[in-house]
């Protein structure tokens, strides 16, 4: 009786994590059930009915994430953005987690934003963080609070090494959670909002190793011309970078907004919201 209840309730925990993460992974591992009986009939050994169990959820997994997936997405207005090339993700985790997808007019707008970009500085990638899900407005992508419908996308910042030369990386190595902070006569929200009582603000950066910060400058000249050339689209609504950013690069553009620090910071990445 323990047992068996014990084993649901992991069994719900793994779901609602894999569904958290993925939103298609809860799902694979519901239809993997089917195969259960049979993989523990005619496999004795606990280890070698795990690792089955584990490499078939993998292989459904992956068959649904790289080839089931985007064309089901376009039923829900949504499509993936580019694996390679010029725009990429800065981690490929991003498209195995099935975080990649927007509406096809915020892809239209990125691909046309990088090679705008390109056209000023041929050695640039533009590399994207999280984007959405492929499936259905509302949704949550954790942790983020409004990357739901398809309409929102987060860009990694540009950085260059010590001697001065394009770095196509990022300190941190989902590209969130190594900032760059006020300097001390800049407007410090992270500190204000801190004040406020908004634990969650800074969260990120305390999980995320900063052994690599020192190694990668923040480049302000290719970070201000590509938020220019977000802004200077009419299929931008808001773009959301920390306010003290914006002052250092005496950028002016109406578009660009205070998150609020119900969110987090953003002096780590662009975020992109489209009309």
């Amino acid at each position: 009786m323990i047992k068996g209840v014990l084993t649901l309730f992991c069994r719900i925990v793994l779901f609602l994590i894999l569904t958290t993460l993925t939103q298609i992974g809860g799902l694979v591992y519901l239809a993997s059930f089917a195969s259960d009986h049979y993989v523990d009939k005619y496999f004795k050994s606990l280890l070698g009915r795990w690792t089955l169990k584990f490499t078939a959820f993998l292989f459904v997994y992956l068959i649904c994430t790289f080839f089931i997936v985007p064309p089901l997405a376009s039923f829900f207005g949504r499509v993936p953005l580019p694996m390679t090339g010029d725009l990429k993700p800065l981690n490929k985790l991003t498209w195995f987690l099935n975080r990649q997808y927007v509406q096809p007019k915020a892809k239209e707008l990125l691909m046309k934003s990088t090679q705008e970009m390109k056209a000023t500085f041929p050695e640039v990638s533009v590399n994207y963080l999280d984007a959405n899900f492929p499936f259905l407005n509302k949704f949550p992508l954790a942790p983020h609070l409004s990357h739901n419908d398809g309409k929102k996308v987060d860009v990694a910042f540009f950085y260059k090494d010590k001697e001065g030369r394009y770095v196509d990386d990022a300190p941190s190595p989902i590209g969130y959670g190594v900032y760059e902070a006020p300097r001390n006569a800049e407007v410090n929200l992270p500190d204000v909002c801190a004040k406020k009582g908004y634990w969650q603000y800074s969260l990120i950066g305390k999980f995320i190793s900063q052994k690599s910060k020192d190694d990668y400058v923040f480049d302000a000249q290719k970070v201000a011309a590509f938020i220019s050339i977000l802004c200077k689209s009419p299929l931008t609504q808001k773009v959301f970078i920390e306010p003290h950013l914006k002052d250092r690069m005496k950028l002016q553009y109406s578009k660009i907004r205070f998150h609020g620090c119900q969110a987090v910071r953003h002096d780590d990445h662009i975020h992109l919201q489209i009309n």
